[in-house]
């Protein structure tokens, strides 16, 4: 589907030239967002793992790639571990030192295990732990150097707000590290000046891998949306001026709705879906 950049407003698009660093983009969310991104004429930085193909997940970083240059972008795709912060680390300054500077960092990438504590092996909980809370902190803190630097300077972590219910703490390993992914980044919103900081969530499951594989199938994928909602509320935010929108943890669908998108039937993996699926952490 077409993202809500249109060709004919790339020229005043706030976001055109400025450079952005996205990680988990070889597919699903993070994918979707980069290809946004570089339709609105917006130099992307790509670091993920995937830069072969995988036997059992479509995408790849360079298929991601291709796709922003096709939409009119500029691509760097990056091959490389979120837990290993070296990595990370030289990632992030060989994009800045390849675009001359970073405007946006999006943290998009997450491992996914809804299992309860007591039952999660010590090994997975490292893995899960690694990406998504070791793996934000670490690119965070290797883009803000480069962000302070910016005059349009961005944090967008794809995480929810902080959804107390008791009953949401039943994958409690899991929930404590997306928790802590809207934590650092609401954090930084405080200590950073200058730099907006914020979270976005979507109301209903999105129709990616991590969906179709931990969650529940096709009937799941059936009754989500598709990666671009999420891609086009990310693109509003990070077009925002980034002193007037920060320490926001919102929802996709509110945020469209802000935005003046309400439509929202383009989305639905499944045209004329109305019984979608509520994401986790979503009462």
């Amino acid at each position: 589907m077409e993202h809500a950049v249109r060709a004919d407003l790339v020229e005043d698009h706030p976001l055109k030239g400025r450079a952005a660093f996205v990680t988990g983009a070889s597919r699903g969310i993070g994918a979707a967002i980069a290809v946004a991104l570089g339709a609105a004429g917006a130099k992307v930085a790509l670091f993920a793992k995937t830069g072969e193909p995988h036997p059992k997940l479509p995408g790849t970083l360079y298929e991601t790639a291709k796709a922003i240059e096709a939409a009119g972008g500029e691509a760097l795709p990056i091959v490389g571990d979120l837990r290993d912060a070296e990595s990370v680390a030289e990632a992030v300054d060989r994009a800045a030192a390849a675009f001359g500077g970073l405007d946006a960092c999006v943290n998009n990438a997450s491992a996914l295990d809804l299992t309860g504590i007591g039952e999660l092996p010590l090994k997975k909980f490292d893995l899960i732990a690694g990406v998504n809370l070791r793996g934000t902190f670490a690119t965070i803190s290797a883009a803000l150097p480069h962000l302070r630097e910016s005059g349009h300077a961005h944090l967008l972590t794809i995480s929810p707000p902080l959804n107390t219910d008791a009953r949401w703490f039943s994958g409690g390993p899991y929930t404590a590290t997306k928790y802590g992914m809207t934590i650092m980044t609401l954090g930084a919103s405080e200590t950073e000046p200058g730099v907006a900081a914020n979270c976005l969530w979507p109301k209903t499951t999105i129709a990616t891998a991590a969906v179709e594989f931990a969650l529940g199938g096709q009937p799941m994928l059936d009754r989500s949306r598709k990666p671009e909602i999420v891609a086009d509320a990310a693109l509003a935010v990070l077009a925002k001026d980034p002193n007037a929108y920060t320490g926001n943890a919102v929802m996709v669908e509110d945020l469209l709705a802000d935005e003046g998108v309400t439509d929202l039937d383009a989305y639905a993996v499944v045209p004329g879906t109305t019984d979608f699926q509520p994401d986790i952490y979503v009462d």
